[in-house]
């Protein structure tokens, strides 16, 4: 009897996939990574990228600095209840329609800002820009959900929210720059045409991610038993108040710093875009080391530390305001914050969304309604406060960090957070 083992008896044993895309080869996921990083920064794109034109459109029509940051309000919130509305209906019927639907929307309310005569009509229209481009964002986190699930979730929701970091910091960088070479309706014009372009990529190259027997799984088919998984789960709620407050301290740096350092001190639009360039780097490096560290770390941790110290940065800001600082005791604080903020987004999506795979798209829905519409809510409070100094900005980061803390500990309880290894 041969004592040599056959290798047919035995074949080579096959990668063991838990996801659908663990079975994705590197080619394939830089492709979803492309995409659907163009989904998510469509929505930051479209609130954020005509910001430094608010001076330009305030002397349009003779308004209030305060009226105009309403017409960003009006997008956030906007933005808030489309992603409300998208994330639960692409849970019942699937992704791909909601995202086409609601990206046709946005580029028919790109067209109609371009065209507005007065602010009224621009605010009504920025509204139904805020909801169509809330598609791309919910459809873009709930795919990566439906795909990916323990540390692979990790990485590319990393990915993902260094997008959604970057986006609104860049967006006005860009904005900018087009104002150098347009009057401020042409951004609008700019939106509508990169919406053509997302829409575009969405129908050739996003296919059905949540086949329809996931849609029907026992006590998560209905709204109600979805939006019940996410109210009873004490670590989500937190975890998504948690998240708007961290969101809403950056939303405060984004409504003020056009004013702040172009009226205050004396930034012209090349200095004001180098600005939010330098913060943008800080953001992308914190944000790929914020992945790397949860490999070791739960996020509820590296949240608990990057609140602490953008709490701190705030601080210091406020206090060389008071004290009378000139810029860069403004610029080194708010650096370290900005950077901060990008360690602590993929932390919150993860934390929120590893243990709700079941109904994805509307955990990421509540998660940016949440983020988005406090943000809008909040941010205008810079603009009332009077934006004579960094310190009305820094006021309102000094509050919301302060509360993300409170909950944080109160609420999430770091301690109490399963391990997401498992998802």
């Amino acid at each position: 009897m041969s004592s040599e083992i056959s290798v047919e008896a035995h074949p080579p044993t096959k990668p063991i996939i838990l996801h659908p895309g663990d079975s994705l080869t590197k080619r394939q996921r830089l492709v979803y990574v492309l995409v659907l990083g163009a989904l998510v920064a469509l929505g930051p794109f479209t609130i954020d990228l005509y910001l430094p034109a608010f001076p330009a459109i305030a002397t349009v029509f003779d308004a209030s600095d305060a009226a105009i940051q309403l017409t960003l309000t009006a997008t956030t919130v906007g933005f808030g209840l489309g992603q409300l509305f998208v994330g639960p209906w692409s849970d019942k019927v699937g992704r791909r329609t909601p995202l086409l639907v609601a990206t046709t929307l946005h580029i028919a309310a790109s067209l109609g800002v371009a065209l507005a005569p007065d602010l009224g009509l621009i605010g009504f229209f920025r509204v139904l820009q805020g909801i169509g481009a809330a598609g791309g964002s919910v459809v873009a986190m709930a795919m990566v959900r439906d795909l990916f699930g323990g540390h692979p979730l990790v990485r590319m929701l990393a990915r993902l929210a260094l997008v959604t970091g970057l986006a609104p910091i860049l967006a006005p960088v860009i904005g900018s720059q087009l104002l150098q070479v347009m009057e401020w309706r042409g951004i609008f014009w700019v939106l509508m045409g990169y919406g053509i372009v997302v829409l575009a990529l969405a129908w050739f190259f996003i296919i059905e991610t949540l086949p329809p027997a996931r849609r029907r799984d026992v006590g998560h088919s209905t709204a109600r038993d979805r939006y019940r998984a996410l109210f009873t789960d004490r670590v989500f709620v937190g975890v998504a108040i948690v998240g708007a407050m961290n969101f809403s301290s950056l939303f405060a740096y984004l409504a003020a710093s056009s004013f702040l350092f172009q009226d205050v001190y004396g930034m012209d639009a090349q200095q004001f875009g180098l600005l939010f360039g330098v913060n943008s780097l800080g953001l992308a490096v914190c944000s790929q080391i914020s992945s790397r560290v949860m490999r070791r770390v739960g996020p509820q941790w590296v949240v608990a530390v990057t609140l602490t110290g953008m709490f701190l940065a705030a601080a210091a800001i406020a206090v060389f305001a008071l004290l009378g600082g000139g810029l860069w005791s403004v610029l080194i604080p708010l650096f370290v914050l900005i950077s901060l903020t990008g360690a602590t987004f993929p932390a919150i999506q993860v934390a929120a969304l590893a243990h709700h795979g079941k109904e994805a798209g509307t955990a990421a829905s509540l998660l940016g309604a949440v983020n988005f519409g406090l943000a809008g809510l909040i941010s205008p409070i810079v603009g009332w406060l009077g934006i004579d100094s960094a310190l009305p900005m820094a006021s309102v980061q000094l509050a919301t960090l302060g509360v993300a803390i409170l909950v944080l500990w109160i609420v999430v309880r770091p301690r109490t957070v399963p391990s997401i290894a498992g998802t």
